[in-house]
């Protein structure tokens, strides 16, 4: 199905079973523990062995020597599995360093072997007697220290273009009569996810299946193929329930390559799961950003210039941290400029995490428009408000789809009561904490990719959806039965979605936000093909047909579902693929992030009070769910404002906090009453299920909004994120 333009009425828009609240379909099985996660299945192959992955204990350099031959006199020990004895390996496209090091180290835990034995003890304790020699080499692993040596990377679709020019920025900003010029930082993250990555790998004949935890399916079989020099079609990944990704389970990792290598080696299935200190310096994590952003306006408020640049590193052959993606598109100003440069540092791979771009580039963008509005005493929704735009300012005659962002932050001021917010920081107390209000938009693109499905219709009436679009516990088995259910007019509980399986139809998969819409629209065009074929069956005017309550109905006629496909099994597959709309309209989803905190005044410490966001983001398609990607988001951008940091030794290359212990996240003690609102809308530009994104959006915004909150309170700007307490304690007001 091709969608080309704007969608009229259709069966989805009857909202019987999508835009309900229902609960997760596969909840039950998450809840009692009998979801089959990646590592845990026991139901697949008989008698799997363990492999423990070694990883490299430099950052840069090359293996000197490795000696095995105690670890392969250990008890169990089945098979080592190196680089020397892997056989001919490629890299796959979406890996920039290779997943199996040696004799050239790039990176810090990059693996150097695998120890397959009978039990994950036995591998472990083999793995340490495994010795190493290596010659170390100098690296760059300081992001400040590599700036003056960064370039203009090559751009892809990924990144867009890599400066943007509009205007006369630098004749503008100098003109302006209120100017801004400030310098922002944000820390290198990591993803720290549940679920580890995990992989049982088993080998018939030529054929390779792995069971593993990934988000793409499709990406992820063509990287494992060409990495191993097969053909794709001789691999198969399952991977249908994982515990967490946030974008480290995109593409191809080690886990899976190692499993495969291992199970190869030693003639019988093995699992893998990479240890928990191995991920963030092993996988990839969230890059560091320096960003300078200059804003130029009239007294009014108005922007007439606007510049942000931003330096981030990556390997060599890696990419950037799109940083400047949201101010773009977000604001008006006639004068525009915008940069990116990369930095070659010798750190782990940076890649995407949850919002990759305009989570760490609004952390910057949106406290530098509240200090911008201070400077011009007005309030710091009221500014946002004067440079809202119905047009993509770098290309005026290209109107958004939609935009409520007045609408949002209109709304979410009122429902939080922002008219009570001091309008001079450090004003308001409450014994000895310091409590401030701050605020942000939230803005994140709506992505569009093709997505298939295959649908499946019994006698009995039931529906069988099947794709290898993934569940990383957002929700997609739930959305995708809705959306069936109500396609062809039966109850949820009649539909049986099967997901994460690259025997299933290519979709989407699960990433940028652009899951749902994507893959609920390709399940969309495969149930019109099959309700175009029942009504076929039985007789009906396709056009005409309603398909209610288990029912095909037209005029004074009717008949049961099932009777289509009592002769056998009715099947229908299709896929969603998009037009130029995207390319005539801007397509971005929009919100308002409040928060209010509150920091004691003799430690420094900040605890957040209260937290609201209000979304635009189309057809909300299950309320429920969307809440809690929502909320998750808003934890997770509360987390980077306040705490989350890959501290760097940049003596020796590599993330010193590589554990759950060393790496602090949001508990929930430190998470307070979360409100979430949904504007009413539709977009009929983005797909016939009129939706958009949901998951990242959430996130976007947060942490300036914390970080506003944050100078209200005290009084004390701290641009370097994350916001802790030695940044500000000893500038804090006196509290009596």
């Amino acid at each position: 199905m091709k969608f080309e333009k704007p969608e009229t009425t259709n069966p989805i828009d009857r909202m019987k079973v999508v835009g309900q609240p229902l609960d997760r379909i596969e909840g039950p099985l998450k809840t009692t523990g009998t979801a089959p996660y990646a590592y845990e299945r026991h139901d697949v192959v008989a008698d799997p062995a363990y492999g423990y992955v070694i990883g490299a204990t430099i950052a840069k350099g090359r293996l000197k020597a490795m000696d095995l031959s105690a670890a392969e006199r250990a008890p169990g020990v089945l098979a080592i599995v190196t680089a020397e004895n892997a056989g001919p390996l490629d890299k796959g496209n979406y890996n920039t360093a290779p997943l199996l090091g040696g004799p050239l180290i790039q990176h810090y835990h990059q693996a150097v072997a695998l120890v397959v034995a009978e039990s994950f003890e036995q591998a472990r304790a083999a793995a340490a007697l495994v010795r190493v020699d290596y010659l170390a080499e100098p690296g760059n692993y300081d992001l400040e220290a590599a700036k003056g040596a960064a370039f203009p990377p090559e751009a892809n679709g990924l990144t867009g273009p890599i400066d943007t020019h509009v205007g006369d920025f630098a004749a503008a900003f100098a003109a302006a009569p209120v100017t801004l010029d400030r310098t922002y930082t944000t820390p290198d993250q990591s993803h720290a996810m549940m679920e580890p990555h995990a992989t049982l790998a088993c080998w018939e004949g030529e054929r390779l299946t792995v069971w593993t935890s990934n988000q793409m399916i499709a990406w992820s079989r063509g990287d494992l193929a060409r990495t191993l020099r097969m053909d794709a079609d001789k691999v198969r990944v399952v991977s249908p329930y994982i515990g967490g990704g946030f974008g480290a389970k995109l593409f191809l990792r080690a886990d899976v390559v190692l499993a495969a290598l291992g199970a190869r080696a030693a003639g019988r299935p093995v699992k893998v799961a990479l240890q928990r200190p191995l991920i963030a310096n092993n996988t990839t994590h969230r890059p560091a950003t320096i960003q300078r952003i200059r804003l130029g306006a009239q007294r009014d408020g108005t922007i007439t210039s606007i510049g942000h640049e931003s330096w981030s590193g990556d390997l060599e052959g890696g990419g950037p941290e799109t940083a400047v993606g949201q101010t773009r598109l977000l604001y008006a100003g006639a004068n525009r400029m915008t940069a990116m440069r990369l930095a070659v540092l010798d750190l782990p791979e940076g890649n995407a995490m949850r919002a990759p771009g305009e989570a760490p580039g609004m952390m910057a963008l949106e406290m530098a428009m509240d200090e911008m509005a201070e400077k011009l005493g007005m309030d710091p929704v009221d500014f946002r408000i004067r440079n809202d735009t119905q047009v993509d300012p770098e290309h005026p005659e290209r109107p958004f789809s939609a935009r409520p962002l007045a609408e949002c932050l209109r709304l979410g001021a009122e429902r939080f009561g922002w008219n009570a917010r001091p309008s001079r920081p450090g004003m308001r107390r409450d014994g000895r904490w310091l409590v401030g209000m701050g605020m942000a938009a939230a803005f994140r693109n709506n992505l569009l990719t093709k997505s298939g499905a295959r649908v499946r219709l019994s006698a009995q009436g039931r529906v069988t959806v099947e794709t290898d679009m993934t569940d990383i516990g957002t929700g997609s088995y739930t959305i995708i039965a809705q959306t069936a259910a109500e396609m062809m007019g039966v109850p949820v509980e009649a539909v049986t979605a099967k997901l994460g399986d690259s025997d299933y139809p290519v979709s989407a998969g699960s990433g940028g936000q652009f899951g749902a819409n994507n893959a609920t629209s390709g399940v969309y065009a495969a149930c019109v093909k099959l309700r175009e074929e029942v009504a076929r069956r039985l007789g009906f005017n396709s056009g005409e047909a309603s398909f209610v309550d288990g029912e095909v109905r037209a005029g004074n006629r009717s008949a049961r579902l099932g009777y289509a496909a009592a002769e056998g099994d009715l099947t229908a597959e299709d896929a969603i693929e998009y037009g130029d709309l995207d390319q005539t309209y801007q397509q971005s989803t929009f919100g308002a992030h409040f928060v209010e905190v509150a920091v004691d005044g003799a430690t420094g410490e900040t605890r957040l009070r209260r937290m609201l966001a209000v979304c635009a983001a189309g057809r909300i398609l299950n309320p429920k769910s969307a809440r809690s990607q929502v909320i998750g988001a808003m934890t997770m951008g509360a987390g980077a404002a306040l705490m989350e940091e890959l501290a760097v030794d940049k003596r020796r290359g590599f993330f010193v906090n590589h554990d759950l212990a060393g790496y602090e996240v949001p508990v929930h003690a430190d998470i307070p009453h979360q409100e979430v609102i949904f504007l009413d809308e539709a977009d009929p530009i983005s797909s016939p299920m009129k939706a958009k994104g949901i998951g990242e959006l959430g996130i976007c915004g947060v942490g300036a909004a914390v970080a506003n909150a944050i100078y209200n309170a005290t009084g004390v700007r701290v641009r370097d994120y994350p916001i802790t307490l030695d940044k500000h304690l000893d500038r804090l007001p006196e509290v009596a």
